[in-house]
């Protein structure tokens, strides 16, 4: 580890009569503090000096998570300024501060007869106040295989704790398939997330049946488990690793106390934190968990000695997330600036707002009723993946708990703190029953209402920040903090600085990017990458991204892209495609697979039911169901077995798991119905048989109606078409009948099966060209809008209708089949790994009595 030193011009002048400040660590509670006292005058009081035992300025270690995300951290190591989310202060900001750092290296003791601390470098510094900030490290439970030597970890075994923890797994996860992390946890969840977005298979071990069991009850932690199972996380709950498995002087796997066994090839230890105090007890100090200090900050045995964050312990109590901390260093800075010389530290009021895994949790004193007297409410809606609760004693908020749906955690965090009075009807505390909307209950929140818990930022300071002259949500953002710690508070904050601009503001570049790894909108992209011939991912950033650094969270949006651009000859990247794309088939919540062959327009055949039942009986397939989408789907197929039953089936793929043409449903039309106008069976197979598979920025569902009585949904579809006297055919776009419910809008009425079928590829492929990744047709028709579309599609008003059919011709000609085309790996482990953890489904079967049992090949 190198060590950085940054000293300003004043530093060692013999006429500098300040007093000498010292901070001993640099992490976000040193930082802090440091920052507090120099917004009270300190830099004119005190010659600052600061030791961090990292090598470089101060970061955020909230983001640690999506530095593995992201993937962007060692260029952001070597260029700080490159990452501005992830550092909060770089080296710069010391010599322009006046403060003296010595980056990377470490306080060893502590002379405090004569106020000096030594550095492992042979650094000296005198001190007339000294300022410990210490922090905390990760603690690694003692089991057998955990270290190689007495000081290094077994290779594949890390914390996740600093920023050299995540660089060390960046290196070390490529190539890698299996992760285990001890510790179900905040960090552990959150490093879980980011080694799955690596592409591993991730495995969390926790020694209780309560994930997070430190912020949720059990009903809770049940809520949080399913989202995160959902998404291919294995839990492994009420389990105790016991060893740590290596062959070749590497990680091979963990055994656990029953002595069960899991391979893997990577291992991260989240089993909790510990206050650094060996420097404080060595110096002499009171330490008991933590160093002991009064209600001013300062240690209990020396009143020049202040102590904050997690390695401060006040009135028993030591605190692990940045409220308290934030707090903390307020009253340290009033009492070392003497800004205010009576203020004190008297305890905080624990309120957490975080986003786990990708899951909003929001968690506020107590769990659950602690008395008889209680007042408990509860809202569960298990399949949405949302649980809240609150909790009152006396007519005051007293606890909270929310997952999955954190929309009304400004106002109860605001009762909780204020210990305001409560509405009548208690459930008001969850659920707007006909009162304001959220913008309007934002608007009302008072200025001391704190949005963002991580950087400790009020309403007030948002408004004050947009009266100080900054124009955009993003300025504020950067201006305060807002939202650059887990992010779950940028809703809010852009609410209430969007209030607060009145609609003066200015637009945000950011908001138009494609992808967020690269700073242009989807026609300059589209427009580079052709003007270069860029035709990979890679090729992509090299090109594009700042500094050419690849973005993680930006890849599987550029593939979809470079397919639709460059058809024939885009060239494929693997890890950049999520999983379902990488195996051609649905991940399901216990972390095998879905398999939905193609059956266009909803029609099969007799031999392709035998067909499908002769492979899920001998592949003892757990559940076969009827979709939605008028197929067949067979659930619970290892992804070990998935080239097999493909073979079996001989069909194709029905893309039931791609950002892509999924299926056409259809009715009877006029081959059977009474009411039939339209071939609406023949017309739904040939769309599907044409546009199979084509890939676009979000899925693309379609059906076809014979009346308009509407039996196949038309109307809410993607794109419906709809028969109506005259032999026409009415087709409508942007409808969608799910968790947004919006009647499609009618682009054109049509007088022949071959129009409808090319009008709709015609939208489909100016839908891929110009949509926003993600971006379903029922935002993008509105956000375009109808005549807009009419006039490009239908009137051909900008030439270029010609242009489209070809593109979209293109894209036909080179379809090929992924399950044919994928009957041998494409790269290793693409189809190995898929290890069911908990009970899967059990398909009912009915006996002639009527009864129901359990099939005994579920």
């Amino acid at each position: 580890m190198t060590a950085v030193e940054t000293r300003p011009a004043s530093a060692g002048n013999a006429d500098d009569d300040r007093a000498r400040l010292v901070v001993v660590g640099n992490g976000m509670s040193g930082a802090r503090a440091l920052e507090e006292i120099l917004t009270r005058g300190g830099g004119e009081q005190f010659a600052i000096t600061v030791f961090g035992d990292e090598p470089y300025g101060n970061y955020n270690r909230i983001l640690l998570s999506e530095v593995l995300v992201n993937a962007a951290v060692d260029a952001a190591v070597a260029d700080e300024e490159a990452d501005d989310e992830l550092f909060l202060n770089p080296v710069d900001w010391y010599d322009d501060n006046g403060v003296t750092l010595h980056a990377g290296v470490r306080v060893v003791r502590i002379d405090r007869h004569s106020k000096v601390v030594y550095g492992d470098d042979g650094s000296v510094a005198p001190y007339d106040t000294l300022v410990l900030a210490t922090g905390s490290r990760s603690f690694f439970p003692p089991m057998d295989g955990m270290w190689a030597s007495d000081t290094e970890l077994t290779p594949g075994v890390f914390g996740f704790r600093s920023l050299s923890d995540a660089t060390g797994m960046l290196r070390h996860v490529k190539g890698r398939r299996t992760a285990v992390v001890i510790g179900g946890g905040l960090l552990g969840l959150e490093a879980a997330a980011g080694l799955q977005a690596h592409g591993l298979a991730v495995h969390v071990v926790h020694p209780t049946e309560v994930l997070m069991n430190q912020q949720l009850e059990a009903e809770a932690s049940k809520v949080l488990r399913a989202k995160l199972e959902h998404r291919g996380m294995h839990m492994h709950l009420g389990v105790k690793t016991a060893e740590i498995l290596t062959e070749r002087g590497t990680v091979s796997g963990v055994r656990f106390t029953d002595d069960s066994t899991l391979a893997c090839d990577t291992v991260v230890v989240t089993a909790g934190i510990r206050p650094n105090i060996g420097l404080a007890m060595v110096s002499g100090l009171e330490t008991q968990r933590a160093v002991v200090v009064d209600d001013k900050m300062r240690s209990v045995d020396d009143d020049d000695i202040f102590v904050v964050g997690e390695c401060a312990q006040h009135r028993g109590e030591v605190y692990g997330v940045v409220g308290p901390l934030w707090e903390q260093a307020a009253v340290l800075a009033d009492i070392v600036t003497g800004a205010n010389p009576d203020a004190e530290y008297h305890g905080s009021r624990l309120a957490t707002k975080l986003k786990v895994a990708g899951v909003d949790v929001a968690q506020m004193g107590v769990q659950t009723p602690e008395r008889d007297s209680d007042e408990f409410v509860r809202f569960s809606e298990t399949g949405r993946g949302v649980y809240q609760t609150v909790v009152i004693r006396e007519g005051t908020l007293i606890g909270a708990t929310l997952v999955g749906d954190v929309s009304k955690v400004a106002a109860l965090t605001q009762a909780f703190d204020s210990r305001s009075a409560l509405p009548e009807e208690r459930v008001k505390l969850l659920f707007d029953l006909g009162s304001a909307d959220d913008s309007s209950a934002a608007a009302d929140l008072p200025d001391d209402t704190q949005i963002c818990n991580c950087n400790g930022v009020s309403k007030g300071d948002l408004v004050g920040c947009v009266g100080g002259g900054c124009e955009s949500v993003s300025a504020v953002m950067n201006a305060t903090r807002a939202g650059k710690g887990c992010g779950s508070c940028k809703g809010l904050v852009t609410e209430i600085v969007e209030g607060a601009l009145g609609g003066a503001g200015t637009a945000d570049p950011a908001e138009d990017y494609y992808v967020p790894g690269i700073p242009m909108d989807k026609p300059t992209l589209m427009a580079a990458i052709r003007e270069q011939e860029l035709r990979s991912v890679s090729a992509v950033f090299e090109a594009l991204a700042p500094e050419g650094r690849d973005h993680v969270a930006s890849k599987m949006g550029l593939t979809a892209l470079l397919r639709m651009m460059w058809p024939d000859d885009y060239v494929d990247e693997r890890d950049g495609r999520f999983i379902n794309d990488r195996v051609h088939a649905n991940i399901q919540r216990d972390g095998t697979f879905s398999v939905v062959p193609r059956m266009s327009g909803g029609v099969t055949s007799p031999d392709q039911l035998r067909r499908i039942a002769d492979v899920a009986e001998k592949h003892e397939i757990p559940m076969v169901k009827l979709t939605g989408g008028q197929r067949i789907d067979l659930l619970g197929v290892p992804k070990e077995k998935l080239q097999e039953v493909w073979a079996d089936l001989d069909m194709p793929s029905g893309w039931a798991y791609g950002k892509s043409f999924r299926t056409v449903k259809t009715c009877v039309g006029t081959d059977f119905c009474r009411f039939g106008l339209g071939d609406s069976t023949r017309l739904g197979i040939d769309l599907e048989e044409r546009y199979k598979g084509v890939e676009g920025p979000a899925k693309m569902k379609l059906a076809v109606s014979g009346c308009p009585r509407n039996c196949a949904e038309s109307m809410v579809k993607d794109v419906g078409l709809v028969a109506i006297e005259g032999d026409q055919w009415q087709i409508y776009v942007g409808g969608a009948a799910g968790a947004t419910i919006r009647k499609g809008d009618v682009l054109a009425t049509v007088d022949s099966h071959d129009e409808a079928v090319r009008i709709t590829g015609r939208f489909l492929q100016y839908y891929r060209e110009n949509a926003n990744w993600l971006e379903r047709t029922y935002d993008f028709v509105p956000r375009v809008g109808l005549d807009h579309l009419i006039a490009v599609i239908v009137d051909d008003v900008e030439g270029i209708c010609g242009d489209l059919d070809m593109r979209m011709q293109e894209t036909v000609d080179a379809y090929v089949d992924p399950w044919a085309a994928d009957q041998s790996e494409a790269t290793p482990g693409q189809f190995h790994d898929a290890l069911p953890l908990i009970p899967l489904p059990q398909v009912p079967v009915r006996s002639s009595s009527g009864a129901a049992r359990t099939g005994a090949g579920a």
